[in-house]
């Protein structure tokens, strides 16, 4: 459930908002006047949401490809060439 918070808040209570944002594990919004005016996020949330926005740009990538007729992998090979990759890796 989205939290909606006054800019006043943050700006008489920051230490306040900044607990709320790291025990919400969501978003925060803070409004001026009733209307939204800024989100606050903390730092894990941000970089979980930027890895999920890859994964999808590159399902997307992966989707277009495939539209467009071009081969696919097949999914064992796919496995092995990733387990290959990480074992070269580990021995670095």
């Amino acid at each position: 459930m989205p939290i909606f918070k006054p800019l006043t808040e943050l700006q008489n209570n920051s230490r306040e908002i900044s607990n709320l944002v790291q025990a919400s594990k969501e978003p925060v919004f803070l409004t001026e006047n009733g209307e939204s005016d800024m989100v606050l996020m903390s730092a894990a949330f941000y970089h979980e949401m930027q890895a999920r926005l890859t994964v999808y740009s590159k399902l997307a990538v992966a989707q277009s490809q495939l539209n467009a007729g071009e081969k696919s992998i097949p999914l064992k090979d796919s496995v092995r060439k990733i387990r290959r990759m990480l074992d070269a890796q580990k021995q670095v």
